[in-house]
């Protein structure tokens, strides 16, 4: 017994010594610091056309309601929107004309119902280049079908139609577009069931188990709609950007009494 004692004391000034060799080893480099390296890198990118933080008034934004940039196929969807809807495409401004003489209308009502101003570019993607009936019957600048224009106030028939009319039409919307809110509590999926109905967007959510618009497989129509409106946001507020040379720009001296100013 007494022979064995200096080994097994040997072994055990080995084995601590080894544990203090690992333990200051560990101490001495960080495992974390590659993975902090990659984890920079990744905050530094920045897509070319979509922005997260919609604070600093980005164009590139709706309703102040982020845009996902980690989502595959985003940035791609609101170029081709942007190239659609651009001077060299449409060869035309009669969008910006639109949009000059009904913004002073449309502004002030969106406001008092205390819906987003960016709503006020569904006039311009949903009638386009004209104001007449779609092949489906719906007609305006919000685009309403007779059944639903009737449902939310609008006299249609014997001769009369006020979906044409552009303060009568926008309060029936901004009625409509509060109950949708109230139902999705999203400001992109209530543009979204503007377009394609609430009924079938809910079908989608609950079908998909998905409430984010940017990750929902929906219609050709619906799947755009949105970036549409970004884009038609972007090209009214940067039109030289998009190669419209003539632009119109709003200017409020006093409350109530906008004045336009064309610019070239």
């Amino acid at each position: 017994m007494t022979k064995r004692h200096p080994i097994t004391c040997s072994v055990i000034v080995l084995l601590v010594i080894f544990s203090l060799v690992n333990i200051l080893g560990a101490n001495a480099v960080p495992r974390r610091k590659k993975s902090a390296k990659k984890h920079a890198q990744a905050e530094a990118y920045k897509p070319e056309f979509i922005f997260t933080n919609t604070e600093d008034g980005s164009v590139y934004s709706f309703a102040n309601e982020t845009i996902p940039t980690n989502i595959e196929g985003v940035n791609s969807k609101l170029k081709r929107s942007l190239i659609t809807h651009n001077f060299k495409h449409v060869q035309s401004n009669i969008l910006q004309n639109k949009a000059a003489r009904i913004f002073p209308i449309i502004e002030p009502i969106l406001q008092a119902y205390g819906i987003p101003d960016d709503f006020k570019y569904i006039p311009l993607v949903e009638s386009g280049f004209g104001e007449g009936s779609s092949s489906k019957g719906a007609r305006g600048p919000w685009q309403f079908m007779a059944g639903t224009a009737r449902t939310y106030g609008l006299k249609v028939g014997h001769g009369i139609d006020e979906r044409m009319n552009i303060r009568k039409s926008t309060k029936a919307a901004c009625i409509y577009i509060k109950e949708l809110y109230a139902e999705f509590n999203s400001w992109t999926l209530t543009a979204a069931a503007y377009n394609n109905g609430s009924i079938k967007l809910e079908k989608a959510i609950r079908q998909q188990n998905e409430d984010n618009y940017y990750r929902m497989n929906l219609n050709r129509e619906t799947g755009v709609y949105v970036y549409n409106l970004i884009a038609m946001k972007a090209i009214i507020q940067q039109p030289q950007k998009y190669g419209f040379k003539k632009h119109y720009q709003l200017k409020y001296f006093n409350p109530g009494s906008p004045e336009l100013l064309a610019i070239n």
